[in-house]
């Protein structure tokens, strides 16, 4: 995960101007339309902005969604449609937003940040939406399309979300969005308990550098989710005229699965933090115990090489009173062999004695 992956003008550009990007390896563009009502449904993919006009002047909700990189054209296209504000339209732009709330003129602008979990990597990705009376407008630039489940549910007849205004499509795409990181924090509750498996038996380097990536993209997605809160809230507690008051209950439960989330994500950055406590203490026991087995050995061999030592003196003179008589024995040798195998043996049955071995 990038620390910092926002994209951005450069100093000095005049507010609200519209700078195309183009990131290598993303999908192609896709620009898809969907208009509801309790009995009817139309879903196609659009090629111009302008075939969206003859669904605006339904009693319907239309719901226009972009995935991929839009065209600077596209978004100005659209922008003059549903009068979207400059500054909105940069900000959907320039990817890397902070999860935020904007109130223009009878119209709401959403930025949320979407959790992926993909080839063991983790990202955040921005999802911008404008939603007015009768219209919803989201776009992704990622290349994950999350948005199908949801576009299950309207085509089927049944269900709240056909009887609806866009307010309630506006609360479905906020709880899709929100619980991705259901997904993604599971399989960071796996990682960490295989890396507290990995802490007990054989911890190295690898570990404690897995260790670090998971505190790193933790601390990440807390300070890109963590503002959710904060647009759940705006939605609940200021009563646009655009969020209905029977819809508030719906979105009070969206709010409760952000709590959740970051309960979770701070539960697990704790849970990283006491596994690099874990780890250096293991590292430290390991060391302890290896220091230990050494000073046993060398513990041992002291009164060996001790004996070796006074048996390796030449002072063999046989006229001198102080001479060595051992030096001359006719078994010195094997006598002084089973003397260090006795003392290794004893000193071996006392460390276990004392627990030291």
């Amino acid at each position: 995960m990038d620390y910092f992956g926002k994209q951005y003008h450069p100093p000095g550009t005049s507010p609200g101007t519209l700078v195309q990007y183009h990131t290598a390896g993303t999908s192609e563009f896709l620009l898809r339309l969907i208009d509801y009502t309790n009995t009817a449904y139309v879903e196609k993919e659009l090629a111009t902005m302008d075939e969206c006009l003859p669904f605006l002047e339904r009693d319907s909700v239309t719901w226009i969604h972009m995935q991929g990189h839009p065209e600077t054209d596209t978004l100005l296209k659209a922008g003059e449609l549903f009068g979207l504000h400059p500054l909105a339209m940069e900000d959907v732009l320039n990817r890397g937003q902070r999860p935020k709330i904007e109130e223009y003129d009878g119209q709401l602008f959403i930025v949320m940040a979407l959790p992926i979990f993909a080839d063991k990597n983790t990202r955040v990705e921005q999802v911008s939406i404008f939603v007015g009376e009768n219209y919803l407008i989201s776009f992704h630039a990622g290349d994950t399309d999350i948005f199908e489940p949801l576009r299950k549910r309207l085509r089927k007849q049944s269900g709240r979300i056909r009887t609806q205004k866009s307010d309630y499509l506006l609360y479905s795409l906020l709880d899709l969005i929100i619980d991705q990181g259901y997904p993604l924090l599971e399989t960071f509750g796996e990682e960490i308990e295989l890396i507290e498996e990995e802490l007990l038996s054989s911890a190295n380097q690898k570990t404690l550098a897995r260790i670090h990536a998971i505190r790193r993209e933790l601390l990440l997605l807390r300070r890109m989710l963590w503002p959710q809160r904060e647009i759940l809230n705006f939605l609940m507690r200021e009563g646009h005229s655009l969020i209905r008051e029977e819809n508030i209950i719906y979105l009070r439960d969206c709010y409760d699965h952000t709590i959740q989330i970051m309960d979770l994500i701070e539960n697990y950055r704790d849970m990283a933090a006491s596994m690099i406590d874990v780890y250096l203490s293991s590292v430290s026991h390991r060391l302890n115990e290896i220091m230990r087995v050494l000073t046993m050995i060398a513990t041992i061999f002291i009164p060996l090489t001790f004996v070796v030592g006074v048996y390796g003196m030449n002072f063999s003179n046989p006229e001198s009173p102080w001479a060595m008589p051992e030096l001359h024995w006719y078994y010195g040798y094997p006598l002084v062999i089973g003397i260090m195998i006795a003392i290794v043996i004893g000193m071996v049955i006392y460390f276990k004695r004392k627990d030291w071995l």
